[in-house]
Order: C-alpha cells, then structure tokens, then sequence
C-alpha cells in the first residue's frame, strides 16, 4: 500500500470512528439534576451531596449523560436544551426554583417534547395557585398545603409494583419526614405508586396546620390507608414523572434500597434500560460526607467530631442498611 491511499485509508478509518462516536452521544439520554441552594440543619435537606451522588452513581451506566447544576437554576439556557430528563431537589413552596423567574416557561418545551419530570423532597411541593397545575401534569401528583402532610415517621416498606422504578427493590423501612396524601390526578389517572406504607397514628398527633394535618388526611389515616410517597406517572402526551417525598435525613443514602428507588427513577424519567436488578450502586460515609454545603458555620463533619452526642443525631436515620 502507498503512502498517499494508507493516508486516505487512515484517514475514512478516523472520520468513520468520529461519525460512529458522535452518534453514540447522540442517542445519550441527557439527565439534568438541579440542586438548590443550602437549606435546613446539617446533613438535612443537603440538596448539592445528593445530586452529586446520584451523579456518582449513574456514572458509567451506558446511554446516559448526567450534569448537575448547583447553587440554583442554571444561568446558562444550554444546561437544560435537549434535556430528556429535569429532576429539581430544592426547597420548595414559595421558593421552589421552579416557579422563580418563569423558569416553568423554561421547562415547557422540554415537557411539551416529552421529557421526563421528577422532584426529590421539599422539591415536591408548589403553591396550588402558582405551579401547582403544571406539577399534577408533569409529575402526577404533587404536596398540596392544607392537604398534605410532612410528619417524620417510619414507613415499612413490604412490597413493590411491577415497574422498572422497584426492579431490584427489596423490603426495607426508613425513618424520614415522609410527606403523603399528595395532591393526585381524579381516580389517580396514569399514576403508578412505588412506594407505599399505612401512616401511624402519630403522624397525627399535630393541629390541623398547611402542613400538618386536615379532616381529609386524619380520616384517611383512621381508615389505615396506604399512603404513597413514591410514585410514577406515565403522562398523556408520553412523558414520564417521578414524585418521591424522603430525603430530609440524608444519611438515608446509606440504605441500599432506598438509593436503588431513587437511581431506578432517574433513569426511568429520561427513558433509558433500567437494569432487571436495578441500579447497584455501593456507597460509604466517605462518599455520602462529601459535597455537603456548610451550614450555620458548620460542616457535617464537625458535627461527627462531636462523638458521642452525634450518636442520638444518626441513629434514628439510617434505616435498615
């Protein structure tokens, strides 16, 4: 072979080798998880270490592109363009990131292409007259003031749908400021719960309050009703959406199943293979320790260095590991 024809031999062998990479990152779904700023006590509401475990996690699954956007919604309009999932873990109500600045303008067109839509936590709560719309169609259901509740109990988890979100799930139970009786499509219409638990009666125990207790939700819980913290939504128009209401207490992250349900969801959202055993991903206190935010001039591993009064902080949170 002559020099000139081995050139062009080289050459078509390295353009056909970019053509075939740019067409892989093509098809990658593009996963946006959007972290919002400090909130709450240590290792409370830690809305940055969570993404960025999630991130952790999911990297290296095939088909997948995840970016984590800290500190608030992203300035830069590119981080959510092509977006086929958005997950928000923020604080929410009046603050929700969402409904700031018309960012639900921004997220219309990738809803109205069909991405998927999840929110972790306070994330999952919108006023009713400003956001509240826009949740119940992209996510299937969302925390309603004066309807829904946020007591922190423990909730038994004992079995799971047929659904890619609870593929390798197995029985477990976690103490969490577990929000439930979410505000739902009528007849729970395109709405798939993941995870549910029957609420004791002492998540009943405060007044009636925007989130603490109504006659709706006590009678529903005299009833012994499973309550639904987790859940899937297959939209109308071929979206997906994802509501889970833990992570107050962010050394659940510990809990195995607790994590797979979460990681299984993203994936979900974005409409990528969720694996039959669902995602497996093996973590310690290192991992989960870092990326927190510092908070009242307090890093969680000052708190650690506290030993053994951090005993009684920890213990009721770390579920079934």
């Amino acid at each position: 072979m002559n020099a000139p024809t081995s050139l062009c031999t080289g050459l078509l062998a390295a353009l056909l080798g970019w053509v075939s990479l740019s067409s892989l990152q093509a098809d990658d779904k593009k996963i946006v998880l959007i972290a919002g700023p400090p909130s709450h006590g240590v290792l409370q509401h830690e809305h940055k270490a969570g993404c960025m475990l999630i991130e952790h996690c999911l990297q290296g699954m095939p088909g997948v592109h995840v970016v984590v956007q800290t500190g608030g919604w992203p300035e830069d309009p590119q981080v959510l363009e092509g977006a086929d999932a958005v997950i928000i873990f923020c604080t929410g109500g009046d603050r929700h990131l969402a409904i700031q600045d018309d960012h639900l303008k921004q997220l219309e067109p990738l809803m109205a292409r069909g991405a998927g839509f999840g929110c972790l936590h306070y994330g999952v709560e919108v006023p009713k007259d400003k956001g509240g719309e826009a949740f119940l169609n992209w996510m299937g259901g969302y925390f309603e003031t004066h309807w829904s509740v946020n007591p922190h109990w423990t909730a038994e988890f004992k079995s799971f749908p047929d659904h890619p979100i609870a593929n390798g799930v197995q029985p477990f139970a976690v103490n969490d400021e577990w929000y439930f009786h979410m505000r739902f499509p009528e007849g729970m219409k395109g709405v798939t719960p993941i995870l549910s638990a029957v609420a004791p009666a002492k998540t009943m125990e405060r007044p009636d309050g925007p989130h603490s207790g109504n006659p709706a939700v006590r009678e529903a819980v005299a009833k012994g009703l499973p309550q639904h913290v987790a859940w899937a939504f297959d939209r109308p128009d071929g979206g997906r959406g994802f509501g889970f209401t833990g992570l107050h207490n962010h050394l659940n992250w510990r809990n195995p199943n607790f994590r797979k349900v979460i990681l299984n969801a993203v994936l979900w959202l974005a409409k990528a293979e969720v694996p039959a055993g669902g995602v497996n991903c093996s973590v310690d206190d290192t991992l989960i320790l870092s990326n927190l935010d510092e908070k009242r001039g307090r890093t969680p591993l000052d708190v650690l260095r506290d030993a053994p009064k951090v005993e009684s902080f920890i213990s009721p949170v770390t579920g079934n590991p």
